[in-house]
């Protein structure tokens, strides 16, 4: 049998997960989507034409291989469709993507009940993407989600109606608008009937393709920073994009995965609320997001940014069992004159290199930080390490050094060619 590997992000996500899964696609004949919805979204430059999806696997822009969004993704139909629609325009297929059958799925009063939570939290805002992410989940757990295999089922009328009549109650109660029974019916019918042919049993899929030798690719969705479990709750996302959620959210077991990538940016960067010890949320910040561009892929919004984190990564290196590790950037990070990197955190006058969520201690921590120059050049076309400037070297030494695990891949550009793989 054949092992999984794993891409997972490694702060709280935009780290450019999609170019590590672009290039280890091309050689995977399954790459399967483990958490989420569309509230996250990845981008891929194909040909020259930039894509900006947020539920297909990015896997499915290799002739040949499967795409697979597995059972612990929260899939909006609409969106899914939508992304189908301009996958095709542009002279892709959809032929080989395959939605599981116990995903569950987003409907218009999980959108409503996001927005009505969000305006009521006041001043402890989370910063959800509205997309109906957390509603949806707690449907799932709390029972009375509908999934895929309602979707297609003569269950979903009964099912819809029950939900659609007690969420219409909550909404009334706040004066919020209610949702139309019978144009959400009407719509998620004509949903289900495009979506139908690519529902079905993917954990027996999954595991079929790993006894006969098949290479799987899972994509992690978000970051591990933004677990519900391990990121710095509230301010976190509704599902585990950490190494758990790889296993909840396919049906693959632990003994199934073999390489884990953590992917990251030469430096640092968070949409939203919360705790962000290396932010500099100042004239650097403003240059650093110009310079990478660094605008939300689901929400434009303007992402806070600061410099890499090595006590953080440490802590998601250890979470995640993470074999290898992802930095791009590299180019970017390269344009200035001069850099830091967070070696340590001084906590109440103790340094300390072991990482917490606890939004208390993450408040009382101050960077510890050692300086680097830049000014790199162009390195897009560097093909091995030992072609990048000194500097360059220099900085990517020293994060090995304390972080203890190797880096695998270079982003020295944003083009889909524009990596060192070693």
């Amino acid at each position: 049998m054949s092992k999984a590997q794993v891409v997972l992000g490694t702060f709280y996500g935009d780290e450019g997960k999609g170019k590590i899964i672009d290039y280890l696609s091309k050689d995977a004949d399954v790459a399967v989507r483990c958490s989420g919805g569309s509230n996250a979204g990845h981008s891929i430059e194909v040909d020259g034409k930039k894509f900006a999806f947020h539920l297909i696997p990015s896997g499915i822009f290799h002739k040949g291989t499967l795409a697979v969004i597995g059972n612990g993704v929260v899939v909006d139909p609409k969106c899914l469709i939508d992304e189908m629609n301009e996958l095709e325009a542009s002279g892709g297929s959809t032929e080989n993507l395959y939605i599981s059958e116990k995903a569950h799925i987003v409907f218009p009063y999980h959108i409503e009940m996001d927005r009505l939570l969000e305006e009521n939290r006041g001043n402890g805002k989370i910063g959800t993407t509205i997309r109906g992410i957390g509603p949806a989940y707690c449907d799932k757990y709390e029972r009375s989600g509908i999934r895929a295999e309602d979707l297609i089922s003569d269950r979903l009328e009964e099912l819809l109606t029950v939900n659609i009549t007690n969420k219409n109650k909550i909404f009334e109660m706040y004066g919020h608008p209610t949702v139309d029974l019978q144009k959400t019916l009407e719509d998620y019918k004509k949903y289900a009937e495009i979506l139908k042919p690519h529902i079905t049993d993917t954990i027996t899929l999954l595991h079929n393709a790993l006894e006969n030798g098949k290479k799987i690719l899972c994509e992690g969705a978000q970051a591990s920073l933004l677990d519900i479990d391990f990121g710095s709750y509230p301010f976190v996302t509704s599902s585990n994009p950490s190494i758990g959620g790889v296993c909840t959210g396919t049906g693959l077991a632990a003994k199934d995965i073999g390489e884990v990538y953590g992917v990251l940016k030469a430096y640092s960067s968070r949409v939203g609320s919360g705790p962000y010890v290396t932010e500099q949320n100042n004239e650097i910040g403003d240059t650093i997001r110009e310079l990478g561009h660094e605008y939300g892929v689901t929400t434009k919004r303007p992402r806070r940014c600061g410099w890499l984190d090595l006590v953080a990564l440490k802590y998601t290196v250890r979470l995640n069992g993470i074999t290898g590790l992802a930095i791009n950037h590299v180019d970017t990070i390269g344009k200035l004159p001069n850099f830091k990197l967070c070696v340590a955190y001084n906590h109440n006058g103790k340094v300390t290199t072991d990482f917490s969520t606890n939004v208390d201690f993450l408040t009382n921590c101050t960077p510890i930080y050692e300086e680097f120059e830049g000014n790199f050049g162009d390195i897009s076309k560097c093909k091995t390490r030992v072609e990048l400037p000194e500097n360059a070297r220099k900085y990517l030494d020293r994060i090995e050094e304390l972080i203890g695990v190797p880096i695998k891949f270079i982003g020295t550009g944003a083009g889909r060619e524009a990596m060192i793989v070693e």
